[in-house]
């Protein structure tokens, strides 16, 4: 049985290390933390791809090189059939939740988020697992700071982390990487209950 996980978010220098990439960022972790072969581009699929294992599962780890609201393709390459999906991660920004908090979800709609759409529509499922990694500033008593505008909410999407937020979104990667393994080892109940516990 073979495992992807997909890492959402933009290729190029000058994306790198904002938060609209913290799905890429986190799998490019997963890769360093189990000693993955280095990726490689994959033309079919457009995306970056590496093979390796994870908890003694054979694993394909993807980053997709197109746009955000392009990743579908990339992931289609990959994951041929709604049955395939049920051994999909896919690991994603999310602005609805705070910054360092992670939230594993299955089958469930795409909350606004592009790539995600993206991923549903060329694969023609929802049935898959996501992890959302929280990206917003912390509010009032651990809430959301909720970003409004589009020009605002765009601004701190594609901005890079701010020093103080380094340490938290480690943690996140690091969290996100754990709950990635045990989805491959002891299935998606097990991982959600470890990444939506606090």
């Amino acid at each position: 049985m073979q495992w992807v996980i997909a890492g959402l978010g933009n290729p190029g220098k000058e994306y790198e290390r904002t938060r609209h990439n913290a799905g890429r960022d986190a799998v490019a972790h997963i890769a360093k933390e189990n000693k993955f072969d280095e990726f490689a581009f994959n033309k079919t699929a457009n995306a970056l791809a590496a093979k390796g294992v994870v908890g003694g599962e054979k694993t394909t780890l993807v980053l997709p090189e197109t746009m955000m609201n392009l990743s579908g393709k990339a992931v289609a390459a990959f994951v041929k059939s709604p049955k395939a999906a049920k051994n999909l991660l896919v690991i994603h920004d999310d602005l609805d939740l705070p910054l360092g908090t992670i939230k594993m979800v299955f089958g469930r709609g795409s909350g606004g988020h592009k790539g995600v759409e993206s991923v549903m529509r060329t694969i023609k499922t929802k049935d898959f697992a996501r992890i959302r990694i929280g990206i917003s500033a912390s509010g009032k008593k651990n809430g959301v700071k909720k970003v409004a505008g589009e020009e605002k909410v765009i601004k701190h999407v594609l901005g890079k982390w701010k020093p103080p937020e380094e340490a938290a979104i480690k943690k996140a990667y690091k969290k996100a990487a754990e709950a990635a393994r045990l989805f491959v080892t002891e299935g998606v109940e097990a991982s959600v209950q470890f990444a939506n516990t606090r």
